[in-house]
């Protein structure tokens, strides 16, 4: 679900080579075409027409869109799961901790937030926390992801095309991540039939506008930055989930070094 945004563009191209791999897509001509494909609106169409036609064994969900009509996918999807007995990989995020700000979040911490986004993943994520086995759903939360191709750091980079404003946050203490390492995580999940709530960030720590600063440097387009400073709060915050008791194996990890060489941009 969502194979043609960012993320699930990097899993389907991740998964399709080992797997009988389908994905759903909202717009864009290219896909239309293709037989893999299947176009999915989620304000209008039942996903129930989806899973109903591909009849798949496990189901990632890398939806976005209108909040109302991901809601009313997930609750459907739990559904057909319960029935079916289908495995469900969901793609969550940090944002399911952002009301709480004096320290990081592990997996079996409380979720609780203050921005929509963050409410919308957490309902998102009950439905199959309350409602399935969890042997059968594996919730993947995820800090800001980056990559050469990520929206992030396109948008960095034509900002400072445009000599924009670069907003950083000064007190965000936050984690990162890739879409490629993000591939090969869900990857070895599925191969290994494992399943509850993980967390996929970086292992160490990073101030947001450090992050930023050396993503600019590593663009390396020779154009001074404009940095809008944003602060939220007095004092530092956290943003970051950190793997505690769900640790996949060590060449599956990633440092915030690494996030920063994968996103260079030649």
């Amino acid at each position: 679900m969502g194979a043609s945004g960012f993320l699930g563009g990097t899993l389907y191209k991740e998964l399709h080579r080992y797997y009988d791999t389908y994905g759903t897509y909202h717009t864009g001509k290219i896909y239309s075409d293709n037989q893999h494909f299947i176009h999915f609106d989620v304000t209008q169409n039942s996903i129930y027409e989806v899973l109903n036609q591909v009849r798949p064994t496990v189901v990632i969900s890398a939806l976005r869109g209108d909040f109302e009509g991901q809601v009313e996918a997930h609750e459907d999807l739990c559904d057909f799961a319960l029935r079916t007995g289908i495995f469900v990989i969901y793609l969550s995020s940090a944002n399911v901790f952002d009301a709480f700000t004096n320290y990081p979040s592990y997996e079996f911490d409380k979720t609780l937030s203050d921005s929509k986004y963050g409410k919308l993943k957490i309902r998102c994520e009950n439905y199959f926390l309350n409602f399935l086995p969890e042997t059968q759903y594996a919730i993947i939360r995820l800090p800001m992801v980056f990559g050469a191709n990520s929206p992030r750091v396109r948008e960095i980079k034509n900002a400072l095309l445009l000599h924009a404003q670069i907003e950083v946050f000064p007190h965000l203490i936050m984690n990162t991540t890739t879409d490629k390492k993000l591939g090969q995580q869900i990857h070895y999940i599925i191969n290994r039939k494992l399943s509850g709530i993980f967390h996929l960030g970086s292992n160490d720590l990073i101030h947001h506008q450090e992050f930023i600063q050396e993503i600019v440097r590593k663009i390396n387009l020779n154009i001074k930055p404009q940095y809008k400073m944003v602060y939220t709060s007095n004092f530092d915050r956290y943003l970051a989930v950190l793997p505690k008791d769900n640790k996949l194996p060590q060449h599956l990890a990633i440092t915030n070094e690494e996030v920063l060489a994968e996103s260079q941009v030649f």
